[in-house]
């Protein structure tokens, strides 16, 4: 059976898989498993052996790399371990990736596995995008603003020399929006800054996270209304954001489709939050070339692409209609200052690349 490469991103209740050929370019098939854990891997076992290929290499999605890696690393017992360490980090995420890699080792033993990292893209911001206005001593402990999505930021720099090469070395803004979701500024193809930092909570508010908020809010929830650790931690993380601002639910369609005011309310706290932290990055680019929405919302929402851009006509962006309902490529107008791109994401074809270098 001809070699390939299994990508894995394990979620709290699936995880997903893609297959690729050897050379990590190729992609044969991919899908999501209902299972989590062994059950997973044992699944995934019998997708490669259905696909009448033989695994040579397993590269995983892990969120949280700290401090310490900068570039996919093969996966030995010490690498597993400081993983591990980087749970209280990103809580959501970070078990789960975890329990892939542990399940998958089994599963696959003897075969090279690789952690991609979505905070390693973002190492090569400066000191001043990375730390925070604490005594430094924090900064050196590891308190520092990480970033995230780096999987998809890479995928994208990478892709737009091949889509729009006159902008792909010059001053980018990538929304990554779905039910996570950040924004980063790209300058010749590197993270400059980022919306998300410490955590997955930053930055423009989510599905179920609250985004940036006042941290004097937390110390009043704490101190003042006694709230549990616990409680404020799962605020935050599942009962904030656009969930817990409409009181309706996460889902940005569900939200578009009804008339409650605070429905609409939400929508446009999410769409208002989006536009400012596009301007932010266009300031630490030094300028906009270009504006690229990816990942579910922003491939897929014509309604939120139009009404984040319609807040950005200072900055000379404007949109054509129909390209845009279409979900075409290029959707800015020939009238507008920068381009305004649509680009599929593709995380797999990053860490499936990592892999077949570590071959």
């Amino acid at each position: 059976m001809p070699p390939a490469l299994l990508t894995l991103n394990a979620g709290s209740s699936t995880v997903k898989y893609a297959l690729f050929a050897h050379d990590g370019a190729t992609e044969l098939a991919r899908g999501t498993l209902e299972e989590t854990g062994a059950a997973a891997m044992a699944r995934a076992l019998e997708v490669t052996q259905q696909a009448g290929v033989t695994v040579v290499g397993v590269g995983h999605r892990v969120v949280h790399g700290g401090a310490r890696f900068s570039a996919p690393a093969r996966i030995d017992d010490e690498v597993l371990a400081t993983l591990e360490g980087l749970v209280p980090l990103a809580p959501l995420h970070q078990p789960h990736n975890v329990a892939g890699i542990r399940a998958a080792r089994a599963a696959f033993p003897g075969v090279v596995q690789v952690a991609c990292f979505d905070t390693a893209f973002h190492r090569t911001r400066d000191f001043v995008e990375e730390t925070y206005a604490l005594p430094r001593r924090f900064f050196d402990e590891g308190v520092r603003r990480f970033g995230f999505h780096g999987l998809s930021y890479e995928f994208i720099a990478g892709r737009l020399r091949e889509v729009a090469p006159s902008v792909a070395n010059g001053r980018v803004v990538v929304a990554h929006l779905g039910n996570g979701a950040s924004l980063c500024a790209l300058v010749n193809g590197r993270s400059v800054a980022t919306t998300m930092g410490f955590s997955t909570l930053d930055g423009v508010p989510m599905g179920t996270r609250s985004g940036s908020i006042d941290p004097g809010v937390l110390l009043y929830l704490l101190d003042q209304q006694g709230l549990p650790l616990k409680d404020l931690e799962a605020l935050l993380y599942k009962e904030a954001g656009l969930k817990g601002l409409s009181g309706l639910s996460n889902d940005m369609r569900t939200l578009l489709a009804s008339d409650a005011p605070a429905a609409r309310e939400a929508v446009e706290y999410f769409v208002r939050r989006c536009a400012r932290a596009v301007a932010e990055l266009a300031c630490a680019a030094g300028g906009l070339d270009a504006l690229v929405f990816t990942a579910g919302m922003g491939e897929r929402s014509a309604v939120v692409r139009a009404r984040v851009v319609a807040q950005l006509r200072w900055l000379g962006l404007s949109l054509d209609d129909a390209a845009n309902e279409a979900n075409a490529s290029c959707i800015s107008a020939p009238t507008s200052k920068s381009q305004v791109l649509v680009v599929p994401t593709n995380e797999e074809r990053c860490i499936a690349e990592a892999v077949a270098a570590h071959l």
